[in-house]
């Protein structure tokens, strides 16, 4: 289980998050929506300590996040998968060579048994014979299945998806959703997901938190969000303008 306990955070004196309380699960999928711009992808790498917050804090199974040392933060990290929005490989390397690099920069397994763990998460997303290729050989899609490969190769206890459907068509998003329900059932994971789409949220997520104005403005069940009166939260799942900006939110 995750608990974000009052979380603060601002950059040159703008703040991004006022406050934030969320409990995450263990086991399941929670979805966190919001408006671009509105500090998503801020929150989640307070999850694992990429930012420090400015008060409160995050627990990961009772343990302070922010309260570790180095040495004991890399070994915490080593629980967590990520997959970034551009699935950011490395151009340079094949498929196989970037699934396998954390595998060989955490060490402790053979050549073989790399070889092996790499077939068997290439499989697992569907792409079990494009080791050889390069990363400037394959859809954007593929792309992004290949980035899940990688941040299941070290068979994470949690995997954080930062924005996993933008620049995907349709079919593309669905096929996406599909691999991230598919994992949620083949491994022993809990997963953390930012997006701002809506049709998507709804398809895969167990719980769905709202940030807004830098706090949480809804959080539960997909249905009990979908039917939440709070006029943010309609007016965001609407596509309709923020009333307290006045701006028109991105969905």
């Amino acid at each position: 289980m995750i608990v974000i306990d009052d979380l603060h955070k601002s950059f040159n004196g703008q703040y991004v998050l006022r406050g934030v309380d969320l409990t995450i699960p263990a086991g399941k999928i929670t979805v966190i929506i919001g408006p671009s711009g509105c500090g998503k992808s801020v929150l989640l790498k307070h999850l694992i300590c990429l930012l420090r917050p400015d008060r409160g804090r995050v627990l990961v199974d009772g343990r302070d996040v922010g309260q570790m040392g180095s040495r004991e933060l890399a070994q915490f990290r080593r629980r967590f998968g990520m997959l970034f929005q551009g699935a950011a490989l490395f151009d340079s390397m094949t498929v196989f060579d970037n699934v396998a690099f954390p595998l060989i920069e955490h060490g402790g397994m053979t050549a073989e048994q790399i070889r092996q763990r790499v077939r068997r998460v290439l499989a697992l997303v569907g792409l079990p014979e494009i080791g050889h290729k390069m990363p400037g050989e394959l859809s954007g899609g593929m792309r992004k299945r290949v980035g899940l490969a990688r941040a299941i190769a070290l068979k994470p206890a949690i995997i954080l998806y930062d924005e996993p459907t933008t620049g995907l068509d349709p079919l593309m998003t669905d096929a996406i959703d599909k691999l991230i329900l598919a994992m949620q059932q083949e491994l022993p994971i809990t997963s953390v997901v930012i997006s701002h789409d809506i049709a998507s949220t709804f398809r895969i997520a167990d719980q769905v938190a709202m940030l807004s104005g830098g706090r949480i403005v809804a959080a539960g069940t997909p249905e009990a969000v979908r039917q939440s009166t709070d006029l943010v939260v309609r007016r965001f799942l609407e596509g309709k303008s923020n009333p307290e900006t006045d701006e028109t939110i991105e969905v």
